[in-house]
């Protein structure tokens, strides 16, 4: 990957940061986006611990122009774009069907479907100018299985595994490939943020979902994303990869 350069959204933190940092030590150039200026920072400060160049951007995922800025710098600065992982996502709040509201299912899609949707058409025309490149997608093991009190979440990510599909079929013949990595729970903030690894009772249940006996950690679904991205998988496509420890073999 050396002298290739990968965009990494949602690098403030979790799988985002080790992604980023994953690239760097396969020798990409990293362009990393996030919403969060500060947390950004730190992550750029890790980055700067490789022998890589690094390009910082502000963006916030449900707004286009932001996006379409993402790109036009990563290719302004770096003249090209191999690799993308669009990791960007929220959770969004947690309530049955009947009783979520209309606002909060249209933010979790704004950004976890739509937003996603916008980054892959302005990658897409960045990787065409080059005749090739690799997007990886991430949903979650909710695009395959279904999970209480969290439709938007769950419909956002199925949605994010039909739209990997159909482009992967799209641009095939003309060198891209699209891919999503499908994690199970991971330790990072997110699951922080919704209570499920501050409370015991509810991580051990969580935990007693999976076979492997215990969450994941972002590393192992970073380096799932950049295999996917990299040649060695370069007879792959449309594929949803899950990153699991067994949840959806049950």
């Amino acid at each position: 990957m050396k002298n290739k350069v990968a965009l990494v959204t949602g690098a403030a933190t979790g799988i985002g940061r080790e992604t980023a940092i994953a690239f760097a030590k396969k020798g990409a150039n990293v362009v990393i986006a996030d919403i969060n200026k500060k947390q950004l920072a730190e992550t750029e400060k890790l980055l700067n611990e490789e022998e890589v160049e690094i390009l910082s951007v502000k963006a916030d995922i449900s707004n286009e122009e932001d996006i379409r800025n993402m790109v036009e710098k990563t290719v302004q600065k770096f003249g090209r774009l191999d690799f993308a992982c669009n990791n960007a996502g929220i959770g969004g709040e947690s309530a049955t069907t009947g009783e979520y509201s209309t606002e909060g299912w249209d933010k979790v899609l704004n950004i976890n479907l739509r937003g996603q949707f916008i980054c892959m058409k302005y990658e897409i025309e960045a990787m065409l100018d080059n005749g090739s490149g690799s997007i990886v997608n991430i949903s979650s093991i909710l695009g395959h299985v279904g999970f209480t009190e969290a439709p938007a979440y769950v419909a956002s990510k199925h949605g994010l595994l039909g739209l990997t599909k159909t482009a992967a079929i799209e641009y095939a013949s003309q060198g891209i490939r699209v891919n999503a990595v499908c994690p199970g729970f991971i330790e990072t903030p997110m699951l922080e943020d919704a209570g499920i690894t501050t409370d015991e009772e509810t991580k051990q249940h969580i935990i007693s979902l999976h076979p492997a006996g215990r969450l994941g950690k972002p590393r192992e679904v970073a380096d799932a994303i950049v295999w996917l991205a990299s040649d060695e998988a370069s007879f792959v496509t449309g594929h949803p990869l899950l990153v699991d420890g067994g949840y959806v073999a049950r």
